[in-house]
């Protein structure tokens, strides 16, 4: 199409504003006639607001789903999984069966916690609220009268429904027993792109990195506060006295497979990040139904994984949003790459957005990223319900040496 991609953001993010003068976009204002525009959470909200009226033609694109939050907010997150898994079970399907110890509990009842509390009353429990990022609002419990002391004291109420007008929390039993390395706590951060959701199509970004505690982990109930033994995000780990501002606690994805691959062997790294993929697709499953698939719409999530020392994956929240801040250089490089690849994908040739046009990409034009599912392929080879394998693409199958299918959970 004839014209230069007029562009918007109100994130003023160099990884960004680089990316799109590369291409030789043009710069205007959000009053001003758009083609794509890259905004915030809060600013999306106001697009697709009924009170607004805004419509958006077939030239323009924005990145996010109006209704990203059954993902992305954890409590809807929780909901909508949980809805997949009851229909998982009705048809017989073995990807329903349960881990105890992954229970996430939406809490509207106080006595509800304390009845899934007394069932462990040894284990360490998680709390989050459940529309903030970045590890605010956090913290472990053990007791009982740890959480009544909070709730008693806190301005917020721990107990209560999403639309209630007050701060809802989540709960979940703590993995504590997280795969180490250098005796430190590590999770993923994987970036995985949806360019639809009926029929599905999503690619996995090869990229991504592990973030590092500064402080060796201890399950010990005297560091239950201590936030650098057990959060993993840099906005925490960035102030402690051990962070390190060359690396910035980060590993690269391909790096920890080398680790896995010397120390655990490769047929089991494989399965493991086999798993991975096998979470993500179902997460994404889980929300298609519910999500307003808006054909001006696409997602660029950032899936937080952690692994236990079983080496199984465990899913602990997506983020709309993900951080665009680089906190090293090869940081910035990461970020940069997946913000071209990204723009490659959902704007081809750096043209102007046509959204009645569904084209298919040659490999060669994905950069880093790899198709993990495509729904209108996926039916020729029957539906991923009824499958015991693995995500498309993977290297092993994942069964046990008896044959029985292993499969992922979602924390």
């Amino acid at each position: 199409m004839a014209g230069k991609v007029r562009w918007v953001t109100d994130i003023e993010k160099s990884v960004l504003i680089n990316n799109f003068e590369k291409r030789g976009w043009i710069q205007v204002t959000e009053n001003d006639d758009w083609n794509f525009y890259w905004m915030s959470i809060q600013t999306i909200r106001n697009v697709f607001s009924v009170d607004t009226g805004y419509r958006l033609s077939d030239e323009q694109m924005v990145n996010h789903f109006p209704n990203h939050y059954e993902l992305t907010r954890k409590d809807l997150m929780i909901k909508n999984i949980k809805r997949y898994r009851r229909e998982l079970e009705r048809e017989a399907s073995p990807l329903a069966e349960r881990d105890e110890s992954g229970r996430f509990i939406h809490l509207a009842d106080y006595n509800l916690f304390v009845e899934e509390f007394r069932k462990s009353p040894s284990s360490t429990w998680i709390m989050k609220p459940c529309g903030k990022a970045q590890g605010k609002g956090i913290f472990l419990i053990n007791k009982l009268s740890q959480i009544k002391r909070w709730s008693r004291d806190s301005r917020t109420s721990s107990f209560v429904s999403a639309n209630s007008g007050k701060e809802a929390y989540v709960i979940s039993l703590y993995i504590d027993n997280p795969l180490l390395i250098g005796g430190k706590k590590f999770d993923l951060r994987l970036y995985v792109l949806v360019t639809s959701y009926r029929p599905l199509k999503c690619y996995m970004y090869e990229l991504g990195f592990c973030r590092f505690c500064t402080v060796k982990y201890t399950p010990s109930s005297t560091e239950l506060d201590n936030m650098f033994v057990h959060l993993t995000n840099v906005a925490i780990q960035k102030h402690g006295d051990d962070y390190n501002h060359v690396h910035g606690g980060k590993w690269t994805v391909s790096n920890l497979r080398l680790y896995l691959e010397s120390t655990r062997g490769r047929d089991v790294t494989d399965q493991l990040f086999d798993q991975i993929h096998w979470i993500i697709v179902h997460s994404l499953k889980a929300v298609a139904p519910v999500m307003n698939n808006d054909k001006h719409c696409f997602e660029c999530y950032g899936y937080d994984i952690i692994i236990d020392d079983r080496l199984k994956p465990w899913l602990i929240e997506v983020n709309a949003s993900p951080s665009l801040t680089s906190s090293t250089a090869n940081d910035r490089i990461l970020k940069y790459n997946l913000i071209n690849d990204t723009l490659n994908i959902v704007t081809p040739n750096g043209e102007i957005p046509d959204c009645r046009w569904n084209r298919s990409l040659p490999k060669e034009a994905l950069g880093h990223y790899r198709v993990l599912y495509e729904e209108d392929q996926a039916v020729g080879e029957g539906d991923l319900r009824s499958r015991s394998g693995p995500s498309l693409g993977s290297k092993v199958s994942s069964r046990s040496s008896s044959g029985r299918p292993l499969f992922a959970s979602w924390r």
